[in-house]
């Protein structure tokens, strides 16, 4: 054991982005030997973090010096776009050791789990998916763990994982697609349809902004961010979770009810409406709205 881990050596695929570079600043730090392989060595080494080696290469075709460093690993992190994992795992599992742990940071786990459990079933394997922007840090945040193939070292992996402070929620991979769904394809598409009607509403960003009540400003603050992310993620996020579309789809029929209601001057369904929602928070109704009112104390 090094530094609390029960790791020695970790390829991170990937590690220049933002993903790869959190989870090798926590490897680091605990005790652990982190090589990232990219592409652009130079690149990747000029946002490096400290202590981390880079290596030259890609994972779908590596050379000689990338299959040695893949092939001593304990753990490979693919930090990397689906269509790259999905290749690197026919090409990853001949060469990794028996009893390495291959884990994914993909925001989809369905398919990658159904390709890991044909195309390298003798790999212990594991979905992380970091349910926030690793600018925000992770102490204190969840990390979605979707197991495919368990064995120790995806046991020690998650452990270690919550070691660092991440709160780690364990579900089957099609469970995760499902609350990602809900939880980031639905929210992102609500803020950014909300950001589309400001466009075609001519709003005055600014006025909207001095007057707002916190509900609006939470709202602008929200599409600010997600405006201001990176179009490619967010893309992903809509079109590779196959329970997107239905979460769009269900947005949009709650506006036409919504808006049904309201145009038939029928009060009494409108207060339907709101009984219906109280209905789906259920328990979670009063903390959550706990929670907004001290969110909302902090906005100015």
């Amino acid at each position: 054991m090094r530094g609390g881990s029960v790791f020695e050596r970790c390829v991170v695929v990937g590690g220049a982005g933002a993903v790869g570079r959190m989870f090798s600043h926590w490897l680091v730090r605990s005790g652990v030997a982190v090589t990232w392989l990219d592409l652009d060595a130079a690149g990747a080494g000029a946002g490096g973090v400290d202590g981390v080696r880079v290596v030259a290469g890609d994972v779908r075709r590596p050379g000689p010096e990338a299959v040695a460093v893949l092939a001593a690993a304990d753990v490979v992190v693919l930090a990397v776009p689906e269509p790259v994992a999905w290749e690197a795992v026919e090409v990853l599992a001949p060469v990794m050791r028996p009893g390495a742990v291959l884990a994914d940071t993909l925001s989809v786990k369905s398919r990658i789990a159904g390709r890991l459990r044909r195309a390298a079933p003798g790999l212990q394997a594991v979905g992380l998916n970091p349910m926030f922007a690793p600018s925000l840090g992770l102490q204190g945040r969840p990390v979605a763990a979707a197991v495919v193939t368990d064995g120790p070292g995806v046991r020690a992996l998650v452990e270690l994982v919550a070691q660092w402070g991440a709160r780690v929620v364990e579900m089957p991979a099609e469970q995760h697609d499902a609350l990602t769904a809900v939880q980031q394809a639905a929210t992102h598409a609500a803020v950014l349809a909300f950001g589309l009607g400001l466009g075609e509403l001519s709003a005055d960003v600014g006025a909207l902004r001095d007057s707002a009540p916190p509900p609006h400003l939470a709202m602008l603050a929200l599409l600010a961010r997600i405006a201001g992310g990176t179009p490619e993620v967010y893309f992903d996020i809509q079109a590779a979770n196959p329970g997107a579309p239905a979460a769009r789809q269900a947005l949009g029929r709650g506006l036409v009810r919504l808006g049904q209601a309201v145009e038939a001057g029928d009060e009494e369904t409108f207060e339907a409406l709101f009984a219906e929602l109280r209905g789906v928070l259920g328990e979670h109704g009063a903390p959550l709205e706990e929670l907004c009112a001290r969110m909302f104390t902090a906005l100015r």
